[in-house]
Formats: C-alpha cells, sequence, structure tokens
C-alpha cells in the first residue's frame, strides 16, 4: 500500500471513529448468543467474558515474569474502555502496582479513555501512548500485550508481530480478541452458501442492512476494508501469528452465525421472540458442526500467546492450525515453505 493511500485510509478511519463513543455497542441478539454459546466456551479457561479472560492471562504474565509493577501494553486501545475495566479488575484481583499502557492513533479515542480512567479511579495504572501500530518500535520490555479487535485493523502485520516478539518477555504473555475471518469481513464461498440457504428463511424485514442503510434481497458479500482498513488482512493474522508464536489458549468460534448477530442485520432480530431465538440457535448449531468438521473455519478468536513454547489448551479441541482457511497465495507458500523444511531436515 503506497503512503498516498495509506494516508488516506488513515484519515477516513479517524474521522470513523473521532465520535464513536461505543466501538462495541452490539445488537441483543449477539447478547443472547453470546451469553447462550460463547460464555461457556471462555469458562472452559476460567474466566466469564473476555474482560476477565484478559486480565487473567495478563495477571498470569505478571506473576510469571515476577517483576515490581509490571508494565502491559494495548495495540490500538481505541476508547480504552476494555483497559480500564480490566485494570479496575487486576486491582480487585491484587495487583496493586502496574501499568497499561494505552496505544493508539486517534487522539480523539485516547482522550475519552483519559476522562473516563480518571472517572473509574484507575487512572494511577493507565497511561495513554498516540502512536501507530504499523510503525510502532518500542523502547522497554513487557510483562504482557493486548489487542483487543485491533488486529484486523493493522497493514503491517509482520511488522507489528515482529516487534511484539521482541518486546514481550519469554515469560509473559500476548492476549488477543480479535476477527480471523476473510479480508473485509466477506465469507469464504463456503459459508456464503450457506448464509443464502439461511436467508432464504428470513422474513423481508429482516433483510434490511443498518449499517449500509438499504434492503438487501439476497445477502451481498460486500468488501469493508476498500475504504477504511476494516479487515484489511483479517485472514493473515492466524497464519503470521502460527509462524511467529506459541499457542496456549485458543477459543475459535463463529462464522455464518457472524451475519445474524452483528451490527449490520442483527437490530432486526428480537432477543425475547420464540422464532428468532430459534433460528439463531439452528444457525450456531451448524456453525458448531461445521466449525468442528473442517468444512467451515472460525471467524473469531479468544488467545493466549507466548514466544516459548508450553502446554496448550483448545476449546472443544478446534486447534489454530485447523482454523487457519488457506486461500490460494497462502497455501501455495506453506507448500513451498514445507518442502524448504522437508529439504533441511
Amino acid at each position: 500500500m503506497d503512503d498516498e493511500v495509506y494516508a488516506a485510509k488513515l484519515a477516513q478511519e479517524t474521522q470513523i471513529f473521532k465520535d464513536q463513543l461505543d466501538v462495541n455497542a452490539l445488537p441483543d441478539i449477539f447478547h443472547f448468543w453470546s451469553n447462550k454459546y460463547l460464555r461457556s466456551m471462555i469458562e472452559e479457561f476460567g474466566a466469564a467474558n473476555p474482560d476477565q479472560f484478559f486480565a487473567m492471562y495478563l495477571q498470569q504474565g505478571a506473576i510469571a515474569c515476577a517483576i515490581p509493577n509490571p508494565r502491559f501494553i494495548s495495540i490500538g486501545a481505541g476508547n480504552c474502555d476494555t483497559e480500564i475495566r480490566v485494570a479496575g479488575l487486576l486491582k480487585d484481583a491484587g495487583l496493586a502496582q502496574f501499568t497499561i499502557e494505552c496505544m493508539d492513533i486517534n487522539p480523539h479515542m485516547l482522550e475519552r479513555g483519559r476522562q473516563m480512567a480518571e472517572q473509574e479511579g484507575v487512572s494511577g495504572n493507565v497511561s495513554f501512548v498516540e502512536g501507530d501500530f504499523n510503525s510502532w518500535e518500542p523502547c522497554q520490555v513487557y510483562a504482557g500485550v493486548m489487542a483487543n479487535q485491533s488486529l484486523h485493523h493493522v497493514v503491517n502485520l509482520e511488522g507489528l508481530f515482529n516487534e511484539i516478539r521482541c518486546a514481550l518477555d519469554p515469560r509473559g504473555c500476548f492476549v488477543i480478541s480479535d476477527m480471523i475471518g476473510r479480508n473485509g469481513h466477506q465469507r469464504w464461498p463456503e459459508a456464503l452458501a450457506a448464509v443464502h440457504r439461511f436467508w432464504h428463511e428470513l422474513p423481508p424485514e429482516y433483510r434490511y442492512n443498518h449499517q449500509l442503510n438499504r434492503h438487501e434481497e439476497l445477502y451481498e458479500n460486500w468488501d469493508c476494508s476498500g475504504e477504511s482498513f476494516e479487515g484489511i488482512r483479517a485472514q493473515e493474522i492466524l497464519p503470521l501469528l502460527l509462524d511467529r508464536f506459541h499457542f496456549r489458549a485458543y477459543i475459535g468460534f463463529a462464522n455464518v452465525i457472524d451475519v445474524f448477530i452483528d451490527r449490520a442485520f442483527g437490530h432486526n432480530f428480537k432477543a425475547d421472540q420464540q422464532w428468532d431465538r430459534d433460528f439463531i440457535d439452528r444457525v450456531h448449531a451448524f456453525d458448531e458442526q461445521a466449525l468442528l468438521a473442517g468444512k467451515l473455519t472460525p471467524t473469531h478468536m479468544l488467545a493466549v500467546l507466548s514466544s516459548q513454547p508450553g502446554p496448550r489448551r483448545c476449546s472443544r479441541g478446534l486447534t489454530p492450525e485447523r482454523s487457519v482457511r488457506w486461500p490460494t497465495r497462502l497455501a501455495a507458500l506453506r507448500a513451498v515453505r514445507r518442502r524448504y523444511l522437508r529439504r533441511s531436515i
């Protein structure tokens, strides 16, 4: 991506998020689905929600590093609301002296974070750094790194992951919640076919796209990375992580269900209506069967990584390796790498 295109996308994305007070606002039907299905996956690891997941593993990293006043960094922190809640959880767990650096390129969002940290009483544990994760060069070692729904906005994934690996204490944790489906949050052909099958069951009023303000008689496989960084290299996140880190915990989940519970169409569903809940249950059941059979790959993950090998736990036995959907270019690179490794043995 040349400098002019990058600058234009950066300006567009900065403007998009300038006044978004809650970037994580989701429809009621999402919360119905996540409380019924995603929560139980997270509970396998001893947490009840993503905030607790982040806090638990950052605390483990701090304990393993055994250093006073451990430092953490959040990559692409946005409004810093997750980081502020995590700071509160760490304090509640007894970790008194620590700092979470919230790094983001958007000064408007960081300012909201400063105000929120004051209100929540954690300003002494949270700092704010304006910077671009595509060109970040750390100057210290961290007991933990967190990335909450930010990696799918990164252009220079290779550079960022290399810097994180260098900056992360070998005993520390890299904790992630992110989207790992097709670039631009599109569906791969096998998933799109399933979306269309379920789509035909929807009443007309359920086919209204609230993000694009239009009716879609047939779901359109829209690439949202064309005008911003949204999902710009999402499909490459997982394979690049596998090349550079060791997974210690992994939860891969969702695919077809995304279309029906996210911001675009999720607002059409009513969480208190039986037909709506039954439909979501059926789509989720289809996803789970297809994911575990290898017919689909997950579009989301919660994960904990390290620069050092160690024990690994994977929810429902679904590993990160099995979760990569290799497109032609990546498959060719993978085959070349395998041949090289065989010759090297």
